[in-house]
């Protein structure tokens, strides 16, 4: 049951399955963060070598980046514009949460997200075409595998909200677990190679949860939602650097 909890977090697929609707439910799907990543991936990568037979590359690349959108209800990219708008605004923590709970979208939201897919677009792009199918795979894998340890270990920002629910369930040992599935995963797909994206990315990760936790005093579900979508095109980043020719 608490994979069904986490794939209905994290996608807009509908199961026929019922859980128990109870809030420490999501802290406990933690663990099967990188599983529903992989089947996301998988489906990506079978929508972009499909469209690639009847379609210029270009094309295809906008709809992969426009069809994890839409698979996600553009959920992460929503917490990514609202942790735009508060994270870069002067003032405290409480102003700054204050912004990122409007549901308007401020200057800061609107440019960070036109750059964010716009650098997934030409990080796909450009990605090494014998490299395309493994990075569509692993992208959402360990993008959804990275959260899992800032939310295990930095303090939500409010007492109330999903950062509080994912908490409630939140262990080390779930996090353990989150992790040798990613490690699984990316050593299947890169070998050794898989294993240094996951290192970078973990920095990577947890050094934004530390500009984030400062700037908050706590962590938020935006805020997971950002570092999903900073995840994705990071692992993008990583992988070109890795696997491109020079």
């Amino acid at each position: 049951m608490n994979f069904i909890n986490a794939f209905r977090f994290l996608t807009i697929i509908p199961l026929p399955l019922k859980s128990p609707a109870r809030e420490e439910n999501i802290g406990r799907s933690l663990a099967y963060f990188p599983l529903v990543g992989l089947l996301i991936g998988l489906l990506l990568a079978g929508f972009d070598r499909a469209l690639s037979l009847i379609l210029p590359q270009p094309v295809v690349t906008g709809l992969v980046v426009a069809s994890l959108a839409v698979l996600t209800g553009a959920l992460h990219l929503d917490g990514f514009m609202d942790s735009m708008d508060g994270l870069f605004l002067s003032g405290g923590p409480q102003r700054r949460l204050e912004v990122m709970k409007d549901s308007r979208v401020g200057s800061f939201g609107v440019v960070g997200a036109v750059l964010l897919l716009l650098l997934k677009y030409l990080c796909l792009q450009n990605l090494p075409e014998s490299s395309r199918p493994f990075a569509l795979v692993l992208m959402p894998v360990l993008s959804r595998w990275c959260v899992v340890w800032p939310v295990s270990v930095f303090p939500p920002a409010k007492p109330q909200g999903l950062a509080q629910s994912f908490k409630l369930g939140a262990t080390r040992g779930r996090a353990v677990i989150a992790t040798l599935l990613a490690l699984a995963v990316s050593m299947a797909v890169f070998r050794v190679q898989g294993v240094i994206i996951m290192a970078g990315l973990f920095i990577i990760t947890m050094l934004a949860a530390l500009f984030i936790n400062r700037r908050l005093s706590g962590l938020t579900g935006d805020s997971y939602g950002a570092m999903i979508e900073a995840g994705d095109l990071s692992v993008l980043l990583l992988v070109i650097i890795l696997t491109s020719p020079g």
